[in-house]
């Protein structure tokens, strides 16, 4: 569980509670089913990390596109919407070279637009030998995203390093030694899915 998730949580209960006792029990559930709607939403499962030269996911959701352009890396698009778990995985194991924070629009992070005009995060890994980057951008709804980590920190593949609110889109970029592993529809899960894996 996300300590956002109970903070959330605590304050609508109270709110809910003011209301029920104020104005009697239909108007105060509500903030209870919204209560229980972001414990829900945060939390934050165990994923099992596969070994071995792969990329993997780094949120859960869906794949929306794959733009793989003949020069130039290939991007992945997942969409994450507000039932799929919001934190963010690190895709691979490496020194993170680079956040760049840019402000933007909350477009419907579905469409492809969002991953160039929306608010996003772009993160740099460099790994042994590669080089990955993904970006956490901020949808119709969420509106913060949170970042743990700073450049020359170290992380882990499958490691979590932050989360987006309400939900959203992440993009991730790989070089031409990647052979990708997933297509258009899949359903991939942060940590535990491959993306891709690295070419003999």
């Amino acid at each position: 569980m996300v300590i956002d998730g109970i903070y959330y949580a605590l304050a609508l209960t109270a709110g809910g509670a003011a209301v029920w006792y104020l104005t009697g029990p239909v108007f105060g559930i509500p903030l209870f089913l919204l209560a229980l709607f972001c414990l829900y939403f945060f939390r934050d499962p165990d994923r099992v990390i596969p070994d071995g030269p792969v990329v993997v996911s780094p949120a859960d959701g869906k794949v929306v596109s794959i733009n793989a352009p003949a020069e130039g890396p290939a991007r992945i698009s997942i969409f994450l919407n507000v039932f799929d778990v919001h934190v963010n995985r690190a895709p691979i194991a490496g020194a993170i070279t680079n956040v760049d924070y840019k402000k933007g629009q909350f477009l419907v992070a579905s469409r492809e637009v969002a991953s160039s005009e929306n608010e996003r995060n772009i993160v740099t890994i460099q790994g042994t030998g590669a080089t990955v980057t993904f970006s956490q951008i901020a949808g119709l709804i969420a509106r913060r995203i949170v970042f743990y980590k700073k450049p020359g920190d170290q992380v882990a593949k499958g490691e979590r390093v932050g989360l987006i609110k309400f939900g959203s889109r992440v993009d991730i970029f790989l070089g031409p030694e990647w052979d990708i592993a997933v297509k258009p529809g899949d359903r991939v899960a942060g940590g535990s899915s491959i993306l891709a894996r690295r070419k003999a």
